[in-house]
């Protein structure tokens, strides 16, 4: 009898991807609830974190006050995670500090079971690529590991991912104070004149602005969380006076609205007004700064435009409140779809991009606007706005949501949003009839 043999049966070679983990570069807000999204997902995360501690770079901001009520600043899965823990919820309505979102949330997310071994510190993302492959190479590659290059205290490695979710944040890449975007022409004879956003005014940082003339640069609420308290130390210390100056005409997104469903937002706003309004903040708008440069006696010299004409001003210090900017030098091996004027992901752009959009209020959003050409690969959070303003955390929570739910399949899930955000009541382009909003 003859036996017919059978072709064997072909086996689909294994995936490249199998069994490597979701990177998610920084241990941040947005971070850690990527993290916990994906393990509900069963989902395998490795969260790599530049400092030594979760939420590293909020503490050098810790002293400062959110204007978001606990409610909106604690993620969902993380939450749950949390649950299984000693951990106490804070009250919805109470406002913290930066430090103890970090304290109270953060630290304590990170210390939990699941994810305390899924976190890497001092742990610096340097670049990512795909394995073997730069940007210009497209066989293959959605099915081709990311490589990540990561600097740590015991000198650079190579790590393998998935996907990538970068959550890394801005606050280490502030813009310029120079108008026109560019870096001080003397910048190494004014550095130390010049200060971060968000100085300890009242703290670490009170001896260098006391009985001082500082310039507030800038007219976001960074900038007024700084007015607020240099006006205080002011009252406590003579010889303090403080200047802000401003690009625009006028600053009503610093001012608000007395409907934004903010309190804590409107109530900053209203603050600094009223500093103005009574003389202990000189505003100083349409100023156009040029350069800085170093004067006589320890002074420095703001040199730039008003109205047409040249203006200088002479002053101690100066704080840099401009606002920030990605760093996506460590992504020039990914293939980017950025838009050309705020640097964010090309459909979030007209979403928040203040010449548009100008209310400060953004839609919640998702993966249907995150994505890149690069396949499995994200940016979320505070850098997923470029240099656009108006982030808030309960945004990038959902932002990674999203994310977790398309890494897991369930595109439905994805692209359906599951989150209302507060309205600002404000809207500043001069249309008084709301419209933009």
């Amino acid at each position: 009898m003859t036996m017919t043999s059978l072709p064997l049966p072909t086996l689909a070679p294994p995936s490249k991807l199998t069994g490597l983990p979701v990177a998610i570069i920084g241990a941040g807000p947005v971070g850690l609830a990527a993290a916990a999204q994906l393990l509900e997902r069963g989902i395998e995360p490795i969260v790599y974190e530049a400092g030594p501690q979760a939420g590293s770079a909020i503490s050098l901001w810790g002293h400062t006050r959110l204007f978001s009520p606990w409610e909106y600043l604690i993620d969902g899965a993380a939450a749950r995670l949390l649950g299984d823990t000693a951990w106490e919820r804070p009250s919805a309505q109470g406002l913290p500090l930066g430090s103890e979102l970090v304290d109270d949330y953060l630290v304590p997310l990170a210390a939990t079971p699941a994810l305390s071994r899924r976190i890497q510190y001092n742990s610096s993302v340097t670049a990512v690529s795909r394995l073997g492959m730069d940007r210009t190479r497209s066989n293959g590659r959605s099915e081709t590991p990311f490589a990540l290059r990561i600097q740590t205290d015991d000198g650079p490695v190579d790590r393998q991912a998935r996907a990538v979710i970068d959550t890394s944040g801005t606050y280490s890449t502030p813009n310029s104070i120079v108008a026109s975007g560019l870096p001080l022409l003397h910048r190494g004879s004014v550095q130390d004149d010049i200060v971060h956003a968000l100085p300890d005014v009242a703290g670490a940082d009170r001896s260098r602005f006391a009985g001082k003339h500082t310039l507030v640069v800038g007219a976001g609420h960074s900038a007024a969380n700084t007015l607020i308290a240099l006006a205080r130390l002011a009252t406590e210390v003579p010889g303090t006076s403080v200047t802000w100056a401003i690009r625009n005409t006028n600053p009503v997104r610093v001012y608000g609205s007395a409907d934004d469903e903010l309190a804590a937002r409107a109530s900053l706003g209203s603050r600094v007004y009223t500093l103005v309004d009574e003389g202990a903040i000189a505003l100083i708008d349409g100023f156009e700064i040029d350069d800085v440069v170093a004067a006589s006696d320890g002074w420095v010299s703001v040199i730039g435009r008003r109205a047409g004409e040249t203006l200088t001003i002479e002053t101690d210090v100066v704080v840099g409140a401009t606002g920030f900017r990605p760093d996506l030098e460590m992504l020039r091996e990914i293939r980017l779809s950025l838009d050309e004027i705020v640097e964010a992901p090309r459909a979030l752009a007209p979403l928040i991009d203040p010449n548009l959009h100008s209310c400060g209020t953004v839609p919640a959003h998702g993966v249907d606007v995150l994505a890149h050409p690069e396949p499995n690969f994200y940016i979320a959070g505070m850098k997923s706005y470029g240099r656009a303003p108006t982030f808030l955390l309960a945004t990038g929570y959902e932002q990674v949501r999203s994310i977790a739910d398309e890494i897991a399949g369930n595109r439905e899930a994805a692209r359906t949003v599951q989150l209302v955000l507060p309205e600002t009541g404000v809207c500043s382009t001069g249309d008084t009839s709301g419209s933009c909003c």
